[in-house]
């Protein structure tokens, strides 16, 4: 059996910028797992760049300024020791991706480029034209592979974290190349597998394998979720397949246009216009629509992104990614027309409790959680565009820091006969299972319920009624077989295995929003219009005890910034 100091899950951002902080001493081995082989991991999609007060453009900017601007942003639901400390290490990070190679883009003068994003004060936004993540993605790959203290272990499947109840003694994983159920015993544990949007099936910007397999694994294992009712969707989705066009098309200058080729903005945030926080934006645009002024009728219904007047050199500069998207997925090019969008989620603002900001640490000792699959919280209700890189890379660090040290000081503890054969049983019991349900159509029935009940709008009725559908259909996936009965890359279980993750995790979210009878940020009650500090400026806390969800409440971090009106 495979035994490592450090043990990191996801092999994103997140997880490759904690694999190399953890192996900075060479006594320590770490392993990397990875669903996925590792530049396909989703911080890749990333596209329009990374927040950090260079002050490269404005040299007024500043760190305090970019925490108050993500501060706001969150609708004041963020943590602000922890936003502050996020801020004040995101330039050194910046200037360490620039030595390890990111090709930034660049002003004339040579110095690293700063674009405005929604709900920044200062052009802060950092960039590599609009393919920020892939590059970045890459270069850690390539400082990680540099280092022969990591291995990696490419398509394996999280399935469960071997503990105590007290602390973390392993992780149980599929190998997705040979059908083999592998233990592996670890001192620290770290999660790292990105979020889960995907439960918006039909309409997401996420990767199919954003399937929240981390945070479903957390939850079974008696972890607390936070703050996972505010869910992000993106302004821009192309209008047919929700595929991301990057908020660097409104940061470079984009128009957003009705129907009737009014820039609606000014209605909603006059000041800020396209670029309000993202929040903002999404409500704005379906309110467009909802009012007769978009374009079609129905979940077809959508307005324009209006690039035209940047001119073709520069789309081609700052934006050939999207450029190339909406020609090969909407049929118009942006150089000469308008580009069909509509909001599709996007991103998770909750995750899994982390207890200690500085070290990513969570409630089970010896267990750490990193990326967009934990909550820090940094992002409260909205994240502001650019700061899911910097969170990653900036907390990322930090938890490799933790995770190394904590290994230092513990030894293994051995597993039991019983913990090493629970999940070659599991996956022996399912792939045996027989049932009459359909796979996919209990998938596409959860992205409908998550869309249309738990979507931008959202109020008692349609919460109650999508807690209880996806609750039946939780019980409907214990009918779904693997029709596929290979060891040999049986995608067909490992989707089985995601469709539970994210039918649990599509409940929470459906749970913990009917219990926030509030507006904030991402998470708009029509029956609760109005941001209430009253009773809900705090955190949700949501376990599951048995086949039972509970909420707690924890208080949010003000220290600096009391919550005002957020206007823009």
């Amino acid at each position: 059996m495979a035994k490592y100091d450090v043990v990191i899950v996801g092999a994103g951002g997140a997880g490759l910028r904690t694999a190399i902080e953890a192996s900075m001493d060479p006594t320590i081995k770490v392993a990397v797992i990875s669903k996925v082989y590792p530049t396909r991991s989703h911080t890749g999609a990333a596209q329009g760049g990374m927040n950090a007060a260079l002050g490269n453009v404005i040299p007024e900017d500043s760190p305090a300024s970019h925490a108050f601007d993500t501060i706001k942003g969150s609708d004041f639901l963020a943590d602000q020791d922890a936003v502050f400390f996020m801020c004040e290490n995101a330039p050194d990070i910046v200037y360490e991706l620039d030595r390890w190679g990111v090709p930034f883009s660049r002003l004339p003068d040579g110095r690293i480029a700063q674009r405005p994003f929604g709900g920044a004060s200062f052009p802060r936004t950092v960039f590599s034209a609009d393919r920020t993540g892939h590059v970045i993605l890459h270069t850690l790959f390539e400082q990680a592979l540099a280092r022969d203290n990591i291995d990696f272990y490419n398509e394996f499947f999280l399935l469960d974290i071997i503990h105590d109840g007290v602390r973390v003694k392993g992780v149980s994983v599929y190998d997705i190349k040979n059908g083999e159920v592998l233990n592996i015993q670890t001192k620290a544990l770290v999660l790292a597998t990105g979020g889960f949007a995907r439960i918006y099936w039909q309409r997401s910007t996420n990767a199919v394998g954003n399937t929240g397999d981390g945070v479903a694994v957390a939850l079974r294992a008696g972890l607390g979720l936070k703050d996972v009712e505010f869910i992000q969707f993106h302004p821009t989705g192309l209008a047919k397949t929700g595929i991301l066009l990057s908020e660097a098309c409104r940061g470079e200058g984009g128009y957003l246009l009705n129907a009737l080729g009014e820039r609606f903005m000014k209605r909603y945030a006059p000041e800020k216009m396209e670029l309000a926080p993202r929040d903002m934006v999404s409500r704005a645009i379906e309110y467009e629509i909802r009012e007769g002024r978009g374009v079609g009728s129905g979940t077809s219904a959508y307005v324009y992104l209006d690039l035209r007047h940047l001119g073709e050199a520069k789309i081609k500069e700052r934006l050939p990614q999207v450029r190339q998207l909406a020609i090969d997925f909407e049929g118009v090019d942006p150089v000469k027309d308008l580009v069909p969008i509509r909001p599709t989620a996007h991103y998770c603002m909750g995750g899994i409790h982390i207890t200690n900001y500085r070290t990513s640490a969570t409630e089970l000792e010896g267990l750490y959680a990193v990326g967009e699959c934990a909550c820090v919280s940094v992002h409260g209700a909205n994240r502001l565009g650019g700061n899911s890189l910097t969170e990653i890379l900036v907390f990322g660090k930090f938890c490799g820091i933790s995770a190394r040290e904590y290994a230092k000081q513990v030894d293994w503890l051995p597993l039991t006969e019983a913990e090493r054969r629970r999940n070659v049983e599991f996956i022996e019991r399912l792939m045996n299972r027989e049932g009459s349900e359909k796979l996919a159509d209990i998938r596409k029935k959860m992205g409908e319920i998550m869309w249309e009940k738990v979507g931008i709008f959202r109020d008692e009725r349609s919460l109650q009624e999508a807690y209880q559908e996806l609750s039946e259909l939780l019980e409907r996936w214990e009918s779904i077989p693997v029709v596929d009965k290979s060891r040999i890359f049986n995608t067909n279980l490992v989707e089985v295995l995601e469709l539970r993750n994210m039918l649990e995790l599509a409940r929470v979210v459906a749970f913990c929003a009917l219990h926030r009878r509030e507006s904030r940020g991402g998470h708009t009650r029509e029956d609760y219009p109005n941001r209430d500090d009253e009773n809900f400026l705090k955190h949700t806390l949501v376990y599951q005890r048995g086949d039972k969800l509970v909420i707690e409440y924890i208080p949010v971090n003000i220290f600096k910034y009391q919550p005002a009106h957020r206007t823009y």
